[in-house]
């Protein structure tokens, strides 16, 4: 797999970038246009360059300052044929599926985790939906609250945060929670109080509902299984496997747990109301856990790169521009 880097740097930076991703391993081609860029103004330049090897190029761009005066865009191309690209992917350390490009971890897990009108609404139209297999005793309502559930963004920006220590985008994850699970919970509660008088179920809806049992009754495989889901969910950002996803969404019980509470405590049923609560509060920390393990193990094991480099880069970054 190889990815396109779109890079503007100013004229007097253009040489030593240029040279930085000809140098760099797993490199395939490197294009400039001169003057191509009016704001900022500057040159363009465009690098095919193997997954594995865009981590180690963006942070000697880093070093180079070339984000502080430029920019640099990344897309992942379709379909390439090309014997040189080939030829860079067998270079390149490692395999492609395994690489983690953190800034692209942190762009994604921060696109999710901004409390947004979008946000607040899938979560509490995934919270009615649970209210309603709830009361009606239906699984299929809960598997598609599980689905519309968007609470794993902001949950994944939190592990980011965490092993990344980017506080700012753990405090923007933790406010989108805080205020989201509440207020959806909050109307799921006012739903449920309105739909008694107009008799939509009855008050001993939830002595009879066998196939929900699992979410107000929390155990070990509560855990195991948030675990799990979020070791799923962190790879497939990792790995941009949007497909995983859905099914990291149906395998956990946080939204139909926030729909128990609400429903439970409306009833009355102030047991099941606290199994519920126990049970979200395992499968938000499970998960959140196990994403930030995920993290921290890749950092682990991710080569930086030496500090002789390091230096001899900054060097030629500082003689450019001046």
């Amino acid at each position: 797999m190889v990815v396109q880097l779109r890079i503007c740097v100013p004229g007097e930076l253009s040489d030593v970038t240029v040279q930085t991703c000809r140098d760099q391993r797993g490199t395939a081609e490197v294009t400039v246009v001169r003057g191509a860029s009016v704001v900022p103004e500057g040159d363009v330049i465009e690098v095919l360059v193997a997954r594995e090897s865009v981590e180690e190029l963006l942070e000697k761009l880093s070093i180079l300052k070339v984000r502080d005066v430029g920019s640099i865009s990344m897309s992942t191309p379709e379909f390439v044929l090309s014997r040189n690209a080939d030829q860079a992917e067998r270079a390149a350390p490692g395999e492609g599926a395994d690489a983690v490009i953190w800034e692209d971890v942190t762009r994604q897990t921060g696109e999710d985790s901004r409390l947004t009108w979008n946000f607040l609404a899938f979560l509490v139209l995934a919270t009615q939906l649970a209210g309603i297999g709830i009361v009606t005793d239906s699984p299929i309502a809960i598997v598609g609250a599980m689905a519309v559930g968007p609470e794993f963004g902001p949950l994944a920006a939190l592990a980011v945060s965490i092993a990344t220590r980017k506080w700012r985008l753990g405090r923007r994850a933790a406010v989108a929670l805080a205020v989201g699970f509440p207020v959806a919970m909050l109307l799921a509660a006012l739903t449920a109080w309105l739909s008694i008088p107009l008799g939509l179920f009855p008050r001993d809806a939830l002595d009879k509902g066998s196939a929900v049992e699992f979410i107000y009754h929390p155990g070990p495989y509560s855990l195991i299984v948030a675990i799990l889901a979020g070791i799923a969910g962190m790879l497939s950002i990792i790995g941009r496997r949007s497909a995983a996803l859905i099914g990291v969404f149906i395998s956990v019980t946080t939204v139909p747990a926030a729909g128990y509470v609400a429903v439970a405590l409306v009833l009355g049923e102030y047991p099941k109301a606290a199994g519920s609560a126990l049970q979200l509060l395992l499968n938000l920390v499970g998960i959140v856990v196990a994403a930030v393990a995920v993290l921290l193990f890749y950092r682990m094991i991710s080569k930086r790169l030496p500090d002789g480099e390091a230096r001899t880069l900054r060097r030629q970054g500082s003689r450019s521009r001046n």
